[in-house]
């Protein structure tokens, strides 16, 4: 799994709401210390995925970032 993290609270559950929509395979989870995000909230995903996750985001204008430890 992968995980992506937010600025905002808004944007994370947002995110979670879109790939549901879509139909993939995402879930909101304690965003990781290391992430040093500024909202506490993550969204894991399934790597094979990644591609339309992004898609769906940057089109729907969901800031976020790829959280990589």
């Amino acid at each position: 799994m992968r995980l992506l993290v937010f600025d905002t609270t808004h944007h994370a559950l947002w995110a979670e709401e879109l790939a549901r929509e879509r139909g993939l395979a995402a879930e909101v989870v304690p965003s990781p210390a290391a992430a040093r995000a500024k909202c506490d909230l993550a969204l894991e995903f399934l790597p094979s995925e990644q591609d339309m996750l992004f898609q769906v985001l940057a089109e729907a204008g969901v800031t976020f970032r790829l959280f990589e430890n």
